[in-house]
């Protein structure tokens, strides 16, 4: 796993203690984009904890932002997240 894979996971892990994390570097299907540029990538994160139960979509995702705080800065261009309460999980 990358380095700044793990810090990715790191900052989700002890912000949501989640059930379930997957982080997925998606930054080769965007080789060249314009947001690229600057050395950022492209994520998707996938992840399951309680911390979500009774929360809305976008309340969850201002979770995991406010958990990866200023690697969206340093690291990351762009996230796709899926973020669910156990559950909602399939």
């Amino acid at each position: 796993m990358s380095e700044r894979l793990e810090r990715i996971r790191a900052r989700i892990a002890d912000a949501l203690t989640p059930q379930a994390l997957d982080v997925i570097d998606e930054s080769h299907k965007h080789v060249g984009h314009e947001g690229a540029r600057d050395g950022r990538g492209h994520f998707r994160v996938r992840v399951v904890a309680e911390a979500f139960r009774g929360k809305a979509p976008l309340a969850r995702h201002r979770m995991v932002y406010e958990a990866v705080g200023d690697l969206m800065q340093t690291d990351i261009h762009a996230l796709a997240i899926e973020a669910r309460a156990p559950e909602d999980a399939v």
